[in-house]
C-alpha cells in the first residue's frame, strides 16, 4: 500500500538506518508503503540494531554496514540498489560530546555529506530521463542550525543561519552544501530541519531518556543551568510521517520545517517525568517523589536558550501536522523505557553509563 501522496512504490535508501531516527523511518516505510528500504549505517556507538528488529526479516529490507565517507562502498551500493530516493539521516547528533571533540562531527556531518552528494550526483547523472525526473535527495537537519531564540518568535525556512555549537555548525556546513548541490549542478534535493526529537529506542545520552533512565535507576537527575532552556519537543513518529512525506512530494530546492508544536523548558521536562515514572514504576524505595533528586549543574559551553519552529509550510503545501501532543508522547516514552529496561541497562553497562560530558 501506498498512504502517501507522490510516487509509489520506491527504493529507498536510508543513511543512519539504525540510528534513533533512522530506525524510527526504517520501521514506519515497511509498515506503511510497498517501498524496498536499503540501510547503509556504520555502526558507532548510538547504533541501534534492536530498533529495526521487526523489519530485519521482511524481502524488502536490506542493511549494509559502512561509512558514508567510504566513496567506493557508498558508489557500489548506488550502482548494485538503483535507489530512486536517498534520505540523509546519518549523522553524529550531540552537541555536549561535539564539545568534547568535535572531529567526527566535521567528519561525518560535513566530509559524509560531501561525499554522499558526489556519488548522488553521479548516480543521477546515469539515470534515463523519467527517473531522473523523479529522482530526490532528501537532507535531513536541525533547528539547531539556526541558533537561539529570544523569548518571542519562531523559526522559519528563511531564518538566517547562526550556529553556536561544533554539533550544529557542522550540520550548518552539510545544509550549505546540499544547497549548492541542488543550486549547482541541479541535484533535485529537499531538506527538513526539525525540532528536538524524542520517543522509544533513543540513545540514553539525550535529555528525556538520560532522565528517564537516572530516574528508574534512583540517581542523581543533573539539570543545566537553571533549567529554563525552552527547546519545541517532536514525536519521533510524528517526525518519520514528515520525512516520508517531504521525499516523496517535497518541491526540489525547497527547505521544510518540522516542529512538534510544543515549546517545554527543560526543567518542565524533567519534572514531568519524575511525576510520570513515580505514577507509573512507584516512588522511591525510601518514599520519597522523584523530583528530589533534581539537581542544577553548571550550564553547557554556549547553550542556546529557545527553540520553537515554525512548521506552517509544511501543513500548509503538504498537509502534515504532528499527531502526538508532548503529554501523550512522553507518556509512551516513559512506558516505554520501563517496559524496555534490559535495552538501555545493557548500554549503560557497555557504553554509557550517564555520566555527563561536554563540560568542558
Amino acid at each position: 500500500m501506498n498512504a502517501l501522496p507522490g510516487r509509489g512504490a520506491r527504493v529507498v535508501l536510508v543513511t543512519g538506518g539504525l540510528g534513533f531516527i533512522g530506525s524510527c523511518l526504517v520501521r514506519h516505510l515497511i509498515r506503511n508503503s510497498d517501498d524496498t528500504v536499503i540501510n547503509l549505517d556504520k555502526c558507532t556507538y548510538a547504533a541501534n540494531p534492536a530498533g529495526v528488529a521487526e523489519v530485519e526479516d521482511s524481502s524488502r529490507y536490506t542493511f549494509v554496514k559502512g561509512d558514508i565517507c567510504d566513496r567506493e562502498l557508498v558508489e557500489r551500493v548506488l550502482v548494485e540498489h538503483l535507489p530512486d530516493t536517498l534520505i540523509h539521516l546519518a549523522a553524529e547528533s550531540h552537541v555536549d560530546r561535539s564539545i568534547d571533540d568535535a572531529s567526527a562531527f566535521i567528519q561525518t556531518n560535513v566530509v559524509g555529506t560531501f561525499t554522499l552528494l558526489e556519488a548522488a550526483l553521479r548516480h543521477w547523472y546515469r539515470l534515463g530521463a523519467a527517473a531522473r525526473a523523479t529522482f530526490r535527495f532528501h537532507h535531513v537537519s536541525t533547528d539547531e542550525v539556526y541558533g537561539s531564540l529570544g523569548a518571542t518568535g519562531k523559526f522559519v525556512e528563511t531564518t538566517p543561519y547562526s550556529p553556536n555549537s561544533p554539533y550544529s555548525a557542522s550540520k550548518a556546513g552539510s545544509d550549505h552544501l546540499v544547497r549548492a548541490w541542488h543550486a549547482t549542478f541541479g541535484l533535485p534535493a529537499v531538506m527538513t530541519n526539525c525540532s528536538n526529537n524524542y520517543g522509544p529506542f533513543q540513545f540514553p545520552e539525550k535529555l528525556i531518556p538520560l532522565t528517564i533512565t537516572k530516574a528508574l535507576a534512583g540517581e542523581s537527575l543533573p539539570v543545566y543551568g537553571d533549567g529554563s532552556n525552552v527547546r519545541d519537543w517532536l514525536y519521533v513518529e510524528d517526525h518519520a510521517v514528515a520525512i516520508d512525506l517531504v521525499s516523496r512530494a517535497g518541491v526540489p530546492g525547497e527547505t521544510y520545517n518540522i516542529g512538534g508544536d510544543a515549546e517545554v523548558t527543560n526543567l518542565t521536562v524533567v519534572n514531568r517525568i519524575c511525576d510520570l515514572v513515580d505514577e507509573l514504576a512507584g516512588p522511591l524505595a525510601d518514599g520519597r517523589a522523584r523530583r528530589e533528586l533534581i539537581t542544577f549543574v553548571r550550564d553547557r559551553p554556549g547553550h542556546d536558550r529557545r527553540y520553537a519552529i515554525d512548521f506552517s509550510k509544511l501543513t500548509q503545501s503538504l498537509g502534515w501536522v504532528p499527531r502526538a501532543s508532548f503529554d501523550t508522547g512522553l507518556r509512551q516514552t516513559v512506558t516505554w523505557y520501563l517496559e524496555n529496561q534490559a535495552w538501555w541497562q545493557e548500554i549503560r553497562a557497555r557504553s554509557y553509563a550517564g555520566h555527563r560530558l561536554g563540560s568542558a
